[in-house]
């Protein structure tokens, strides 16, 4: 794990203020205290494969409305409609909220699908990382999260760019910010975290000293930073010798691929200008409105990253802890220029055939509008939002009743977005296995699950 902190842990004895076994450890609590070099070696058995599609996954922390994004029922009675109104979008008969004009220009580019079922109603990630339910009980060491099959199956696309990163934030909340591990795997397909801890933390990792991604777009003090520590990792190497899997660990590090990708200086202005500002604020228990974090998975998957989990904001309004429709307001129009700004970025770049992209959250929020002017939480149908991958899109599928209660048509089931985003990486889902601990092929979902026949 490369950690980049705000501030430093006054709390050590050591003048740097951070141990030397915590310094030579990347990945150490993630990745059951093995360094980055070990897990290059275990990795190194992988083999590198030829595809150079990626995925970038967009968690919702929170469980955002299907009802007010993307599933308006302006016919329905004012306790289930809201205080939205569906606008036309480039795509004839396709409406979206009013509060998403951005994205109503570019509908032709990407496919709404109104009626995920199947969630188990849990407050966290773990369905839209992994495709699994808490329900199942797990093979020995658990199951893997959806980046580490990608990496276990293709390998690097770069030696100097880990093949499975995460852009998720530790939240107060904490199943918010858990991208999940590799599980049965095993560790060196661990989902490498690129973004700060809670500034006041104990180091566990390599870390940038002084530097917040909320710095990253100061150029002088992140190459200063940057400098320093190759500096640092010239003088322990010589030292005392690295061997050939300590030295790619700290290529990765101090990789040019890394460093560029994580800084934004070199981005052409009107490009920033096209994905907001970014707002560190922490939403209470969720994330911060780092919106140019859809930019930075951008870069990551074009320096070489597969696989770039990333959450967002927080979307879990009750009305004790936030109003449905103000905080809508705020927050639509942000996630409106974020996701817009990446959409026409992957085009106009020529990467929207080999990026896929999906945004989610853990379940829907109730039709029937609560007494303190929101919405509580509804497993029985939520939505997800998908663009690139060379798939079919302008289009809607699946549909909800008249009230948004359960879906009506094309139920879809989030082990079938995996089984999409498998295939548009190249992995033959009915056909690709991996030995849990006990010796056992285990596929990477349910025996029959299909990728979307309408994308695919």
């Amino acid at each position: 794990m490369l950690s980049i902190f705000g501030k430093q842990d006054r709390r050590s004895n050591h003048c740097d203020h951070q141990s030397r076994r915590d310094f030579l450890r990347v990945g150490g609590m993630a990745a059951g205290g093995l360094s980055l070099a070990q897990l290059l070696a275990i990795e190194g058995r992988a083999g590198t494969g030829n595809s150079t599609k990626s995925i970038i996954n967009v968690f919702l922390p929170g469980g955002p409305s299907h009802i007010d994004f993307f599933d308006l029922k302006p016919n329905a009675p004012a306790e289930i409609r809201g205080e939205f109104s569906p606008i036309k979008t480039n795509v004839p008969g396709m409406e979206i909220c009013e509060l998403f004009p951005r994205l109503a220009k570019l509908a032709d580019k990407y496919t709404i699908i109104r009626s995920i079922v199947g969630s188990e109603g849990h407050h966290d990630g773990f369905q839209c990382m992994t495709g699994r339910t808490h329900r199942e009980a797990p093979p020995a060491g658990g199951w893997p999260m959806f980046g580490a099959w990608v990496s276990k199956t293709l390998g690097p696309r770069d030696a100097s760019v880990p093949a499975n990163v995460s852009l998720m934030y530790p939240t107060g909340h904490k199943e918010w910010g858990d991208p999940y591990r590799a599980g049965f795997i095993g560790p060196a397909h661990d989902p490498m975290a690129l973004l700060a801890k809670d500034p006041l933390a104990k180091a566990t990792g390599m870390t940038l000293q002084g530097i917040s991604l909320e710095q990253l777009d100061d150029r002088r003090s992140l190459l200063n930073s940057m400098d320093a520590f190759r500096g640092q990792l010239d003088k322990y190497s010589a030292m005392v010798g690295a061997d050939t899997f300590t030295k790619q660990a700290f290529s990765i590090l101090t990789s040019s691929k890394l460093a560029d990708a994580l800084d934004l200086s070199d981005e052409d202005p009107a490009t920033l200008e096209r994905y907001g500002k970014n707002d560190p604020t922490y939403q209470r228990d969720g994330a911060p409105r780092m919106i140019r974090n859809f930019l930075i998975a951008r870069r990551l998957v074009e320096a070489g990253a597969r696989v770039v989990s990333m959450n967002y904001s927080r979307w879990d309004w009750h009305g004790g802890d936030g109003m449905n429709f103000p905080s809508s307001r705020i927050e639509f129009p942000l996630l409106d220029q974020g996701l817009s700004g990446l959409i026409t970025d992957l085009h106009d770049r020529g990467m929207d055939k080999d990026v896929t992209v999906v945004v989610w959250g853990e379940f829907g929020r109730t039709p029937k509008i609560n007494k303190n002017n929101s919405r509580d939480h509804w497993p029985q149908v939520s939505f997800a939002m998908m663009f690139g991958g060379g798939n079919r899109h302008g289009q809607i599928i699946g549909a909800t009743n008249k009230f948004g209660e359960y879906a009506t048509e094309r139920p879809v089931t989030f082990q079938e977005v995996f089984a999409t985003l498998y295939h548009n990486v190249g992995i033959d889902t009915q056909s690709v296995t991996v030995e849990d601990l006990n010796g056992r092929p285990q596929y990477l979902l349910d025996s029959g699950v299909q990728p979307i026949a309408e994308l695919v």
